[in-house]
């Protein structure tokens, strides 16, 4: 355990973080998690620019990499843009 003052509210601070961290990366891949399994193209299409800003503000706060969020919006742009198509596909006649 740190013995100085200055380390131990440097402890505190970093514990205040990692929860807040871990509260809005949770809160954002709930989100995600839950965008994918709408089924409809104009719900998904108005809810997905929301989802955009919260990766936007984890990157930006160092919560995961620039990049991580980059690939997380990529792939969530490209189901918008296939959904119609794979739910046609498999379709029961």
């Amino acid at each position: 355990m740190a013995n100085h003052s200055a380390t131990k509210k440097d402890v505190r601070q970093a514990t205040k973080r990692r929860d807040r961290n871990r509260y809005y990366g949770k809160t954002t891949r709930n989100a995600i998690r839950d965008l994918k399994t709408i089924g409809e193209q104009a719900v998904y299409n108005e809810k997905l620019p929301n989802i955009i800003s919260q990766i936007d503000k984890l990157a930006k706060r160092g919560i995961i990499h620039k990049n991580k969020a980059a690939n997380l919006k990529s792939k969530l742009a490209r189901h918008t843009a296939v959904a119609p198509v794979v739910k046609k596909k498999f379709e029961k006649k």
